[in-house]
């Protein structure tokens, strides 16, 4: 399967994004689902991911609260809704699934940038 990203963008501090990912067939054998970005000049972090159901689930504390993870495993896609964003949310986003992995990074897609500035 191959994943590719969409929704970022310019937006104002206290916006809101909704990113997706669409993946080329059925994600119904990924066990877990997730997000990362990489801020200029840094190294990737995670930013939300959920796996087994709901049973496991990591949130970067720096978004606590104004994200949600979401997959519609019917549309074969994955959304990221970030709400309250902030300037230093400013970042190149990928979207990731896992088979096994835990977090999720057997399959990746490509990334889309948001920036958040006035």
């Amino acid at each position: 399967v191959q994943l590719q990203a969409s929704g970022g963008g310019l937006v104002q501090p206290g916006g809101s994004l909704r990113l997706s990912c669409a993946a080329s067939g059925s994600l119904d054998n990924f066990n877990a689902v997730g997000w990362y970005r990489v801020p200029s000049g840094n190294v990737r972090d995670l930013v939300v991911a959920t796996g087994n159901g709901g049973l496991r689930y990591y949130e970067k504390s720096s978004v606590k609260g104004r994200v949600t993870i979401s997959r519609d495993n019917a549309k074969n896609m994955v959304y990221l809704q970030m709400n309250n964003l902030k300037p230093e949310d400013t970042a190149i986003y990928y979207c990731a699934v896992g088979l096994h992995s835990w977090p999720p990074g057997d399959v990746w897609g490509q990334g889309t940038l948001v920036t958040v500035s006035s």
